[in-house]
C-alpha cells in the first residue's frame, strides 16, 4: 500500500530534517483504537501527523478533493476518505466507526477547518460521537503553529480522554460534555506550549 511505503521511507527523513519535539511522544504508543484530535493551521496537518504517530492513522478530507478518480485513489491509499462539510454525514460517520471497530487510529481536527489565527476555533461534535459510540479514548495533541518561525516542528501530546466517564456525569448532554471537555484540554496545551522556551 502506498501509505506504509511513504510513511516508512519518509519518516526517517522527516525526523532528520524537522527534528520534531513531540512532548509526552511515549503517550502515542499504545495497543487498540483511538481517536486524535489535533488543532488544524495547515494543509499539511494530516502528513505530518502521519509521520510522527508511529501507527497508520486514517483522516477524513473535505469532499472536494475526491473530484476525479486519481485523486480518489491517492487519497485512499493514504487512509482518507471524503467527508461532506456542509452537512451532517452519515456516510463518513460510518466508515470513521469502522475504523475503530476494527482497532485502528483515526485522526480528526474537531475545528473543522483551518485556524487563521492561530487560535482555536469552536469544535464540532465528531470526536465525541464517535468516542461515546465505539468506547475510544481521546488522545489530544497539540501542534505549534508558528513551528517555521522557531524552524522546528513541536507538539504535546495530552493524556488520553476517557469520553464514557464524562458523559456519564452530563447525562442527557453527553456528546456536548464531551466536546467541551476537548476544547479545554487542547486550550491547557495550547497554554503549555506558549511557556515553552
Amino acid at each position: 500500500m502506498i501509505y506504509f511505503f511513504f510513511k516508512y521511507l519518509l519518516t526517517p527523513f522527516f525526523w532528520l530534517l524537522f527534528w520534531p519535539n513531540v512532548k509526552n511522544f511515549e503517550r502515542l504508543f499504545f495497543r487498540g483504537c483511538a481517536i486524535i484530535v489535533s488543532n488544524h493551521f495547515s494543509l499539511s496537518d494530516p502528513i505530518r501527523l502521519a509521520l510522527v504517530i508511529p501507527r497508520p492513522v486514517h483522516f477524513m478530507a473535505k469532499q472536494e478533493l475526491f473530484q476525479s478518480k486519481l485523486k480518489r485513489f491517492l487519497l485512499g491509499q493514504l487512509l482518507a476518505f471524503p467527508v461532506y462539510r456542509k452537512h451532517a454525514d452519515m456516510l463518513s460517520l460510518k466508515q470513521a466507526m469502522s475504523v475503530l471497530e476494527k482497532g485502528r487510529i483515526f485522526g480528526i481536527f474537531p475545528e473543522g477547518r483551518r485556524s487563521i489565527t492561530g487560535e482555536l476555533d469552536s469544535f464540532e461534535k465528531g470526536a465525541a460521537f464517535l468516542a461515546l459510540r465505539c468506547n475510544a479514548p481521546i488522545i489530544p495533541l497539540y501542534a505549534d503553529p508558528n513551528w517555521k518561525k522557531r524552524k522546528r516542528i513541536r507538539m504535546i501530546v495530552g493524556e488520553p480522554i476517557d469520553a464514557n466517564e464524562i458523559a456519564q456525569t452530563y447525562a442527557g448532554r453527553g456528546v456536548d460534555a464531551v466536546t467541551e471537555a476537548i476544547r479545554d484540554r487542547m486550550q491547557l496545551l495550547k497554554n503549555e506550549m506558549e511557556l515553552l522556551p
